[in-house]
């Protein structure tokens, strides 16, 4: 069970940020998508205390997710980063190009200094972590529904810091999104059979990647990728 499911729970109607971020009737048809049941369950519960939310579709993955954004219809969505097939990445990426007009909010388990300004660069509205107060990601939900994009106050300084730092991009930012979704489960230790089946590819497919990101990279192996990526904050 994923460790931050109990602050999807803990929303009430006595919210004191609810009258807040309600700026107006706008009604809203919400697509979500997580493996998790728990956490599905939870958001959907969070969204029912909202009379201007309707959960209108849920999927267990990102191809599901996809599928039911062509099908529905849907004014925002809530997906989770770390998804079998599609990641919350990758699935961004899709529905950005399909529907560039719909703003996506990312949830995710990791900190927002991992993956946080890389969703803003892909065209995501927010990114909140699943162990977030209940009140921020209440926030969040409706600062994007009102056609905002929700930064967190440590986000933001990451982004800040980016802004200020040298213009020279580091590698790992030059990788497409699929190659740093390869990237970060090979640092995290992930063999090449584990990522393929949790990618939905091929073994030898990811094996390419693997070729592909390391040389980009300037790295010979997976111990100098871990090296990289703990040297850039990138894995713990």
């Amino acid at each position: 069970m994923p460790r931050s499911l109990p602050i999807l729970f803990a929303l009430r109607d006595s919210d004191p940020t609810r009258d807040q971020y309600q700026t107006g009737p706008i009604h809203m048809r919400i697509l979500i998508a997580d493996d998790h049941p728990i956490v599905r369950h939870g958001l959907k519960q969070m969204l029912a205390s909202d009379p201007a939310a309707t959960v209108v579709g849920e999927a267990t993955n990102g191809d599901e997710a996809l599928e039911l954004a062509r099908k529905v219809e849907w004014d925002m969505a809530i997906f989770d980063f770390t998804m079998p097939g599609r990641s919350g990445l990758d699935l961004l990426g899709d529905i950005k190009r399909e529907f560039p007009g719909k703003p996506v909010l990312i949830l995710s388990m990791h900190s927002e200094d991992v993956h946080g300004s890389r969703v803003l660069r892909a065209g995501g509205s927010g990114y909140i972590t699943k162990d977030s107060a209940p009140q921020e990601l209440a926030t969040a939900v409706r600062k994007v529904a009102n056609g905002g994009k929700y930064v967190s106050a440590s986000l933001a300084e990451i982004l800040a810091s980016e802004c200020s730092s040298d213009p020279q991009k580091a590698l790992h930012e030059k990788l497409s999104d699929r190659e740093y979704r390869v990237m970060w489960l090979l640092a995290t230790g992930k063999q090449i059979s584990e990522i393929a089946k949790e990618m939905g590819l091929s073994p030898s497919t990811v094996s390419t990647y693997r070729t592909r990101i390391l040389r980009k990279l300037s790295l010979t192996s997976n111990a100098a990728l871990v090296h990289y990526a703990v040297r850039h904050q990138l894995v713990g």
